[in-house]
C-alpha cells in the first residue's frame, strides 16, 4: 500500500512538472520584455498550487531553462548559464507564501483581497526583475552586441512582469473560483448565461476590435488616442461586475495593446502598455471595493427579508391563537347557556316571574356579548365564506348597519384566491382599523371597501381602498354612542400608526387623501409567497 501511494505521489508530481512546462514554454513563445504572459502562469501556480507540489513547480521550470542555458552558452559564458540556471519562481515562493498565509490572501468567504494580489504582483515584479539584470550582468556579451541601455531595460521587464501577471492571474482566479462548484457542463451553461460573459461578448470585444482597427489604419496622431481608449470598456466592466468586470476587461485591453504593436519595442506601445496596468490595477482595487459594498447591501437585503418573514410568520401565529381563543370562548358561551337553562329549570319553582325574566335577559346579554367578543377576536362567518363573507357579513358590516351607516364591499382580480392565509388575514384587520379611524372622526355616513388582487413582476399582490364619505343629513342620525365602544373593541385603536406597521410587515405602503367631505385611503400588501404563471396586473391600473 505504501508503494502504491509512493508511485501515486510521484506520478501526480511529475504531471504538475510536465505540465507546468508546458505552459511555460507555449506562453514564453507569445511573450517579450514589455509582454512576458508566462509571468502570470508562474504567479498564479505559486498562489493556488498546493504547497506539496512547488518542488514539481520548481522542476517544471528548470526544464526549460536547462535548455536556454545550453543553447546560449557559447555567447554568454559559463557563469550566465550557471544563474540561468535558478528557477525565479524559487525565488518568489518567500513572497507568495508571505502573501498566502500571513496576509490572508484568500478570505474565509473564499474571496480575493485585490490590495494583497496588487501587493503580491508588485514585489514579485521587482524580485525578477533585479533576477534578471543579474543574470545579464554576469553575461560575457560578445564585442559586436549592442550597448544596453539598462534603465530602460529594467523598465521593460518590470513593466512586462507586472502586464503580463495582470493578464493571467486575476482571469485565472477567476476559474479557480468558479470551476470546482459545479459539473464542468453546468459551469459552460452558467457561463453563457452570466451577465459579465454576455458583456464581454457582446460590448467589450467589438469595441476593442474596433479600437485595434482603428489603432492600425489611423494616422499617428490617432493612433495613441485609439490605444488610450481601451481603458473605456475596463472602467465599465469594473463598475457593472467589480473586480471579474476589471479582470476580463484587462485582460482583453492588454491582448488588444499589444495587436496594435507595430514594432517590437515601439514608444508608443510601451506608453500605452503602463496606462492600461496603471488602469487595470485601479480597476481591480476599485471592482474589489465595489464587490464588497454590494455583498453587504445583499446581505442587508437577506436580513432585511428574514426579519419580514418572520414578521409575516408571527402574523400568521398570532391569528391562530385568536381563532383558538375565539373558539373557546364560543365554546364558553355554550357551557353558560347550557348551565343557565339546568339553574332556571331547578329554581323556577322558587322564582317569581319577574325576577326570572330578568335574569333571562342578563344571561342572553351576556351571551351576546360573549359572541360578539369571540366574533371580533375571530369572525364566524369566516369559516364558511373567507374573507369574502367576513368583509359583507361579519361583524364591522352588523356594526355599521345597526349605526345608521351605509356599508358595501367588492372585490375584483383574479388572485384574491391564490393569496396566502396570512394576507387575507391582515386585508381583515386593515379593513376594520381603517374603518375604525374614519368612523372615530364622526364625518362618514357611508363607507365603501374595495378589495383588488393581481399579479406584477412575479409577486402577487392586494390593494385595499376604504372610501368614506359624509352626508349632514343621514350624519346626524348615525348612533355614534352605541357604534364607537363597540367598533374599537375590533382593533388596536392605534389609528393610522398600526395601519403603517401592518403594510409594512407585507412589504407595503399606505395612502390617505381627504377631498372635502371624502376621506379615502389604500394600502397596497405582497404576497410573501411566489407567484408563477398568473395574471399581470398592473398596481397603477386601480389608481
Amino acid at each position: 500500500m505504501r508503494r502504491d501511494g509512493k508511485g501515486a505521489s510521484w506520478l501526480q508530481q511529475a504531471a504538475v512538472a510536465v505540465a507546468y512546462a508546458i505552459g511555460f514554454c507555449v506562453l514564453r513563445e507569445w511573450s517579450f520584455s514589455h509582454w512576458l504572459l508566462f509571468v502570470g502562469l508562474r504567479l498564479g501556480a505559486l498562489l493556488l498550487v498546493p504547497y506539496r507540489y512547488w518542488p514539481a513547480l520548481v522542476v517544471g521550470e528548470l526544464l526549460p531553462l536547462a535548455q536556454l542555458s545550453l543553447d546560449c552558452l557559447p555567447d554568454f559564458g559559463w557563469l550566465w548559464s550557471l544563474l540561468v540556471l535558478i528557477p525565479p519562481i524559487a525565488l518568489a515562493m518567500p513572497v507568495a507564501y508571505l502573501c498566502r498565509e500571513r496576509l490572508r490572501l484568500f478570505t474565509k468567504g473564499g474571496e480575493v483581497d485585490m490590495g494583497v494580489l496588487l501587493l503580491c504582483t508588485l514585489l514579485v515584479s521587482v524580485v525578477w526583475t533585479l533576477s534578471n539584470t543579474a543574470v545579464l550582468l554576469a553575461a560575457r556579451l560578445p564585442s559586436d552586441y549592442p550597448a544596453l541601455h539598462y534603465p530602460l531595460l529594467i523598465g521593460r521587464w518590470f513593466l512586462g512582469n507586472y502586464l503580463g501577471a495582470l493578464t493571467v492571474v486575476p482571469l485565472v482566479l477567476i476559474a479557480y473560483q468558479e470551476c470546482p462548484r459545479s459539473p464542468w457542463r453546468a459551469w459552460v451553461s452558467r457561463l453563457s448565461r452570466s451577465p459579465l460573459f454576455r458583456a464581454a461578448i457582446g460590448l467589450l470585444l467589438p469595441s476593442l476590435l474596433a479600437l485595434v482597427w482603428l489603432a492600425r489604419v489611423a494616422p499617428p496622431e490617432l493612433e495613441q488616442l485609439a490605444r488610450m481608449a481601451m481603458f473605456f470598456p475596463v472602467v465599465w466592466l469594473a463598475l457593472r461586475h467589480g473586480w471579474r468586470g476589471a479582470a476580463v476587461g484587462g485582460t482583453a485591453a492588454s491582448i488588444a495593446v499589444v495587436l496594435t504593436m507595430p514594432a517590437r519595442y515601439d514608444y508608443g506601445t510601451l506608453v500605452a502598455q503602463v496606462f492600461i496596468a496603471f488602469t487595470i490595477s485601479t480597476m481591480l482595487l476599485f471592482g474589489a471595493r465595489m464587490g464588497a459594498l454590494l455583498r453587504r447591501e445583499r446581505q442587508g437585503h437577506d436580513q432585511a427579508r428574514a426579519t419580514l418573514a418572520l414578521a409575516q410568520r408571527n402574523v400568521l401565529i398570532g391569528e391562530m391563537q385568536l381563532q383558538q381563543a375565539s373558539l373557546a370562548l364560543e365554546q364558553a358561551r355554550e357551557s353558560v347557556q347550557t348551565t343557565y337553562g339546568q339553574l332556571i329549570g331547578r329554581l323556577r319553582h322558587l322564582l317569581p316571574d319577574t325576577d326570572e325574566r330578568g335574569y333571562h335577559r342578563q344571561a342572553v346579554a351576556a351571551q351576546e356579548h360573549m359572541y360578539f367578543l369571540a366574533d371580533s377576536l375571530y369572525p364566524q362567518v369566516w369559516r364558511e365564506r373567507g374573507l369574502v363573507g367576513a368583509l359583507r357579513e361579519g361583524v364591522l358590516a352588523r356594526l355599521l348597519g345597526q349605526a345608521g351607516i351605509a356599508y358595501w364591499c367588492d372585490f375584483s382580480g383574479q388572485s384574491l384566491g391564490r393569496l396566502s392565509p396570512a394576507v387575507h388575514l391582515t386585508v381583515y384587520r386593515l379593513s376594520n382599523e381603517a374603518v375604525t379611524f374614519l368612523c372615530s372622526r364622526r364625518e362618514v355616513s357611508e363607507v365603501h371597501v374595495r378589495v383588488r388582487s393581481g399579479t406584477r413582476q412575479g409577486r402577487r399582490w392586494v390593494m385595499l381602498c376604504i372610501h368614506g364619505r359624509g352626508h349632514d343629513a343621514r350624519l346626524k342620525r348615525v348612533r355614534w354612542e352605541a357604534l364607537l365602544p363597540r367598533l374599537t373593541r375590533l382593533t388596536s385603536g392605534l389609528g393610522l400608526d398600526a395601519l403603517h406597521d401592518r403594510a409594512r410587515v407585507f412589504e407595503g405602503g399606505l395612502d390617505m387623501r381627504r377631498t372635502g367631505t371624502a376621506s379615502r385611503i389604500r394600502i397596497v400588501l405582497l404576497d410573501p409567497r411566489q407567484a408563477a404563471g398568473d395574471d399581470a396586473m398592473s398596481m397603477d391600473a386601480w389608481r
